[in-house]
This record gives structure tokens, C-alpha cells and sequence, in this order.
């Protein structure tokens, strides 16, 4: 059950459910707004996009945050993709995304169940058949243009399993997707 009647316009989560921690989300977005607006260089895409809170009852609905975050995170590639460009020029510019979205596409090239590191047999991580369709499918985006939207990379979410992939190295592929997606605009 939600309730929409906070101030910041993020509706609450209720009963046993529990959400993003709302002072924590309010001072991060408060600290974004002024970064955005000064156009500061503290905060960037990559820094939205690795932003973490804790749950905690009463707290803001996940979703909703998650959907501002990306909405914000975009806002940021988008300011960051244009100095780059005025900066680098558009040549420099496609030419780090290009080497970028190919160390991704080597990544992902690898045999099925040997993309990436393994956790120990006895640790949980993610479902190696799981991970290997998404690599796919984020291949045929990097080699055809098959679609696929930065919004379905950044809520991709896997099952976990003993012995699986490890997760810092599949999110950080996946964030590398995410920044080639976003340069690319």
C-alpha cells in the first residue's frame, strides 16, 4: 500500500513493505540539484547511477526513486556528453565511446557460462543462464543497433545462485552498457 502525501512527491511505502530512506534521498537529491545547477563537476552520471540507500519502513517507494534517479542520471550525461564534445570534439568523443562499447561487446563475446569471474561454489551470485541472456542481447545491441533502452538496462535484475557470476563484475559491465548508451545519446 503507498501513500503520495510526502512532501518531496515520492509516495511512502506502508505494512510490511519498506522503501528508500527519505532523509537520505531527499540530502542526496538536494546535494544533485545544487550540483546540477552549479554545474559542478562533483557530481556526475556515474555518481547518480551508483547512488545506494538503505530501506527502512515508511520510506520512499523504490520505483519512483529509481525513476527520478534515471531521469536525473540522463540529465547529467547529457551536460557531461555536451562539454565533452565541446571540449574533445565530436571525433574524441565517439572515439573513447566506440573503444568503450567494444571492451564491452569483447566482454560479453566470451563462451556462454565463462563471461565472467565466478564467486565460490558455497557464495551466492548471480544466475550464470540468466546473465548470459542478457550479455546476448546487449551484443546484437552493440553490434546491430537491436533495441534496446538504457531504462532496460539500468532495471535489469537476476535470480541468484551458488557458484554464480560475480556481481561486481557483471554491474560493472553493465554500467559501462549504460555509459556507452548515454554518450551515444
Amino acid at each position: 500500500m503507498t501513500d503520495t502525501t510526502t512532501p518531496s512527491g515520492f509516495p511512502t511505502v506502508t505494512g510490511r513493505r519498506k522503501g528508500y530512506d527519505p532523509v537520505a534521498v531527499d540530502e542526496f537529491l538536494a546535494a544533485a540539484r545544487a550540483a546540477f545547477e552549479a554545474d559542478a563537476p562533483e557530481v556526475t552520471a556515474a555518481n547518480v547511477r551508483a547512488a545506494g540507500f538503505r530501506l527502512v519502513r515508511d520510506g520512499y517507494d523504490t520505483a519512483a526513486v529509481d525513476a527520478a534517479l534515471g531521469r536525473i542520471e540522463d540529465a547529467f550525461a547529457r551536460r557531461e556528453r555536451a562539454e565533452a564534445l565541446s571540449k574533445r570534439g565530436a571525433r574524441a568523443w565517439v572515439g573513447a565511446s566506440r573503444t568503450l562499447a567494444q571492451e564491452v561487446l569483447d566482454r560479453l563475446s566470451r563462451p556462454s557460462r565463462h563471461k565472467f569471474a565466478r564467486v565460490p561454489f558455497l557464495r551466492f551470485g548471480y544466475r550464470v543462464d540468466e546473465v548470459d541472456i542478457v550479455a546476448r542481447r546487449i551484443a546484437r545491441y552493440l553490434e546491430s543497433g537491436e533495441g534496446l533502452s538504457v531504462e532496460q538496462v539500468r532495471t535489469v535484475a537476476f535470480r541468484m545462485q551458488l557458484g554464480g557470476y560475480d556481481e561486481t563484475q557483471v554491474d560493472a559491465v553493465l554500467d559501462a552498457v549504460v555509459d556507452v548508451m548515454l554518450s551515444v545519446g
